[in-house]
Protein backbone atom coordinates (compact mmCIF):
# COMPACT_ATOMS: atom_id res chain seq x y z
CA UNK A 1 0.00 0.00 0.00
CA UNK A 2 1.13 3.58 -1.02
CA UNK A 3 2.14 5.68 1.83
CA UNK A 4 0.31 9.16 3.04
CA UNK A 5 3.31 11.50 2.71
CA UNK A 6 4.73 13.01 5.78
CA UNK A 7 4.55 16.79 6.65
CA UNK A 8 8.25 17.23 6.16
CA UNK A 9 7.95 14.90 2.68
CA UNK A 10 4.96 16.86 1.82
CA UNK A 11 6.40 20.73 1.88
CA UNK A 12 9.50 19.63 0.17
CA UNK A 13 7.12 18.01 -2.66
CA UNK A 14 4.16 20.07 -3.02
CA UNK A 15 6.28 23.82 -2.94
CA UNK A 16 7.88 22.97 -6.54
CA UNK A 17 4.30 21.96 -7.44
CA UNK A 18 2.45 24.43 -6.02
CA UNK A 19 4.27 27.33 -7.42
CA UNK A 20 4.17 25.60 -10.70
CA UNK A 21 0.37 26.19 -10.83
CA UNK A 22 -1.21 23.43 -8.82
CA UNK A 23 -3.31 24.16 -5.69
CA UNK A 24 -4.60 22.44 -3.15
CA UNK A 25 -7.89 21.17 -3.13
CA UNK A 26 -10.73 22.34 -0.74
CA UNK A 27 -12.13 19.79 1.85
CA UNK A 28 -9.59 16.85 1.00
CA UNK A 29 -6.08 16.19 1.04
CA UNK A 30 -5.44 16.98 -2.73
CA UNK A 31 -3.91 19.20 -5.44
CA UNK A 32 -5.43 20.44 -8.47
CA UNK A 33 -4.48 22.17 -11.68
CA UNK A 34 -6.23 23.54 -15.01
CA UNK A 35 -4.26 22.73 -18.19
CA UNK A 36 -5.77 24.92 -21.01
CA UNK A 37 -4.24 24.16 -24.56
CA UNK A 38 -4.61 25.63 -28.21
CA UNK A 39 -7.32 23.21 -28.65
CA UNK A 40 -9.41 19.74 -28.18
CA UNK A 41 -6.89 17.59 -30.19
CA UNK A 42 -3.93 19.17 -28.38
CA UNK A 43 -6.16 18.68 -24.46
CA UNK A 44 -6.67 14.92 -25.57
CA UNK A 45 -3.32 13.99 -27.08
CA UNK A 46 -2.13 15.18 -23.23
CA UNK A 47 -4.77 13.27 -22.09
CA UNK A 48 -3.60 10.02 -23.75
CA UNK A 49 0.01 10.38 -23.13
CA UNK A 50 -1.11 11.13 -19.43
CA UNK A 51 -3.12 7.86 -19.39
CA UNK A 52 -0.28 5.53 -20.14
CA UNK A 53 2.22 6.92 -17.55
CA UNK A 54 -0.74 6.45 -15.01
CA UNK A 55 -0.77 3.02 -16.21
CA UNK A 56 2.59 2.52 -15.61
CA UNK A 57 2.03 4.02 -12.18
CA UNK A 58 -1.28 2.01 -11.57
CA UNK A 59 -2.07 5.91 -10.42
CA UNK A 60 -4.50 7.63 -12.03
CA UNK A 61 -5.82 10.91 -12.30
CA UNK A 62 -9.35 12.58 -11.43
CA UNK A 63 -10.24 14.50 -14.30
CA UNK A 64 -12.98 16.31 -16.85
CA UNK A 65 -11.79 17.77 -20.21
CA UNK A 66 -14.04 20.06 -22.26
CA UNK A 67 -12.43 21.29 -24.95
CA UNK A 68 -9.26 22.73 -24.63
CA UNK A 69 -9.20 22.74 -21.12
CA UNK A 70 -8.59 19.76 -18.74
CA UNK A 71 -9.17 19.87 -15.10
CA UNK A 72 -6.94 17.31 -12.87
CA UNK A 73 -7.50 16.41 -9.10
CA UNK A 74 -4.77 14.08 -8.11
CA UNK A 75 -4.92 11.97 -4.46
CA UNK A 76 -3.90 8.89 -3.29
CA UNK A 77 -7.30 7.03 -1.97
CA UNK A 78 -5.68 4.00 -0.84
CA UNK A 79 -3.58 6.12 1.35
CA UNK A 80 -6.20 8.33 2.17
CA UNK A 81 -4.72 11.67 1.53
CA UNK A 82 -1.54 13.05 -1.09
CA UNK A 83 1.74 10.61 -1.50
CA UNK A 84 4.24 10.03 -3.75
CA UNK A 85 2.72 8.75 -6.58
CA UNK A 86 0.48 12.49 -6.94
CA UNK A 87 3.91 14.01 -7.21
CA UNK A 88 5.51 12.09 -9.82
CA UNK A 89 2.33 12.08 -11.84
CA UNK A 90 1.85 15.78 -11.33
CA UNK A 91 5.77 16.33 -12.23
CA UNK A 92 4.83 14.60 -15.45
CA UNK A 93 1.97 16.17 -16.32
CA UNK A 94 3.35 19.03 -15.94
CA UNK A 95 6.64 17.92 -18.01
CA UNK A 96 4.10 17.34 -20.90
CA UNK A 97 2.31 20.21 -21.09
CA UNK A 98 5.25 22.08 -21.32
CA UNK A 99 6.26 20.40 -24.35
CA UNK A 100 2.69 20.96 -26.01
CA UNK A 101 3.24 24.29 -25.18
CA UNK A 102 7.02 24.60 -27.01
CA UNK A 103 5.94 21.98 -29.57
Amino acid sequence: MTERLTATDRNAALKPLLESGWEMAENRDAITRSFVFDDFVSAFGFMARVALIAEKLDHHPEWTNVYRKVDVTLTTHDAGGLSALDVRLAQAMDALAGEAAAG
